[in-house]
């Protein structure tokens, strides 16, 4: 909940201005900025997902111990960065970095490609609905195109806690994954992940797209043409 707030302001953002900058309003346009504002959220949403694992992770299973280290997620980061230092809140950056940069690709490039399918236009009584579809789809799209390097990413985020570190990096966690578990250990988790996306995802574009049109109608943005959009008639 702490890093939801800045990450979607920050992605939207940047996708936006990304997209402005590209000139075109084209898929290829919309894939590459939507992959700008993933890879930069990665510098809030590495270390966010690293306490949320660390959180989660304590007092469970091989994890538990009869008192806890981490009284919140603020505490499990200044304890880490205390131990580790800048790297250890960094851990799993790298993987971070691949799984979420084609993914906003894929989130955008999605969301656009339906609006448009469907006729997503501002005169449309049905447009609600639309557009949360649309924003549904795109998020199952989304974690569908990297989901496994997600596995990889919370394994490594999880590595170490418990003392002993298993992994010596990203290459090594696939290998030992798959060694043990075989290649359903790169799906474990995805209907769920996916049952959370759907009404997630649809919710976000929705609401965000809905808010940037009523902010045009209202004049306050005359320049702004984020990435969302409700197309009008005479764009297509």
């Amino acid at each position: 909940m702490m890093g939801l707030t800045f990450i979607n302001a920050l992605v939207f953002g940047v996708q936006g201005n990304t997209l402005r900058a590209l000139g075109k309003d084209t898929p290829l346009n919309q894939f590459l900025a939507g992959s700008a504002a993933g890879a930069i959220q990665c510098v809030i949403c590495c270390p966010m997902e690293l306490a949320k694992t660390r959180m989660q992770l304590q007092g469970t299973g091989e994890y538990k111990l009869k008192t806890k280290n981490y009284k919140n997620s603020l505490d499990c980061l200044i304890k880490i960065y205390q131990k580790e230092g800048l790297r250890g809140i960094n851990r799993g950056m790298v993987s971070t970095f691949i799984r979420e940069t084609p993914s906003f690709g894929f989130y955008f490039l999605t969301y656009d490609c339906m609006t448009r399918y469907l006729g997503c236009e501002a005169e449309d009584s049905y447009v609600i609905p639309k557009l949360l579809f649309s924003g549904g789809m795109s998020g199952i799209v989304s974690w569908l195109s990297t989901y496994p390097m997600d596995v990889i990413k919370s394994r490594l985020q999880a590595d170490g806690v418990g003392g002993v570190t298993q992994y010596k990096g990203i290459l090594d966690c696939v290998r030992k994954s798959y060694h043990e578990e075989g290649w359903r250990v790169f799906t474990r988790g995805l209907t769920s992940t996916l049952l959370r996306a759907f009404p997630v995802n649809a919710a976000t574009f929705a609401t965000v797209t809905v808010f940037l049109m009523y902010m045009k109608s209202e004049d306050n943005l005359p320049e702004c043409e984020p990435g969302p959009v409700i197309h009008q008639p005479s764009s297509l």
